[in-house]
């Protein structure tokens, strides 16, 4: 299973996203194991805050697996949405260990935490609208809420790839190290936050992801039709044949 949980500390818990040949990215399956697991993680009385990663030294997360099931059917939404707390409250504290590059869905993933520490050498891009694909996953409702209306926009239609310095420059993450102290940086924070009162932080932390998650609901209609009308596109048929022959797509 490419996700793999363990006790990082006094109630604090690890969760590590480990494909490493695909970059740790996610399939469906890698997506309804996440989504289950925040449940779990929210019931968990003695996990009081969390701290995701990536497996080894080149990705966090490249995002959904574009290799795999590209349907959008609402149940796989559903799950989708759930896997990266699109539509839904989260009451634990999750801390952000950014281990390597963070794309796509990695960036929606992102999204979700609460505080980023990233590796010096990690990029950050939303690369979908250069393959055809509409970034459902968040990006598109929480991105500008979090780092501005310019820096998302920036970020969104360009597709580009940017460096961690350039992401804290603009507030997508909070601090830059050394590849080998991120984790530690990462864990140290966490056990600050759970040496808290859990009530006072869950309280905290569910006012905040609940305003968020509302205001993801209200735009998720429009979210659904603006992803059907790009996948029933010319321009998508040829953006994935382009990502998964690693070629530059052709619009013309």
């Amino acid at each position: 299973m490419p996700l793999h949980l363990s006790e990082a500390g006094r109630h604090v818990t690890l969760v590590t996203i480990d494909d490493q040949p695909k970059r740790n990215a996610m399939s469906r399956a890698t997506f309804g194991d996440l989504a289950a697991l925040w449940d779990r993680l929210e019931a968990a009385t003695a996990c009081r805050c969390v701290v995701i990663t990536g497996a080894g030294d080149k990705a966090f997360c490249a995002g959904a697996d574009i290799g795999g099931d590209l349907t959008a059917s609402a149940e796989s939404v559903r799950v989708v949405n759930r896997a990266l707390l699109k539509t839904t409250p989260f009451s634990k504290p999750i801390i952000a260990a950014v281990n390597g590059d963070c794309a796509g869905g990695g960036v929606e993933l992102l999204l979700s935490t609460d505080i980023r520490i990233a590796a010096d050498q990690a990029r950050f891009g939303l690369p979908e609208v250069r393959f055809s694909i509409y970034p459902f996953g968040g990006a598109t409702v929480k991105l500008v809420q979090q780092i501005g209306y310019v820096h998302a926009m920036d970020l969104l239609l360009t597709g580009r790839l940017v460096s961690a310095d350039f992401a804290a420059g603009i507030g997508l993450v909070n601090r830059v190290l050394p590849a080998a102290q991120v984790l530690p940086a990462a864990l140290e924070v966490a056990a600050q936050i759970a040496a808290n009162s859990p009530s006072a932080v869950q309280a905290v932390k569910t006012q905040i992801s609940a305003s968020i998650a509302d205001f993801a609901i209200s735009r998720e209609a429009l979210e659904q039709q603006l992803g059907d009308r790009v996948r029933a596109s010319p321009h998508f048929a040829e953006g994935v044949a382009a990502f998964r022959e690693k070629r530059r797509p052709d619009y013309a």
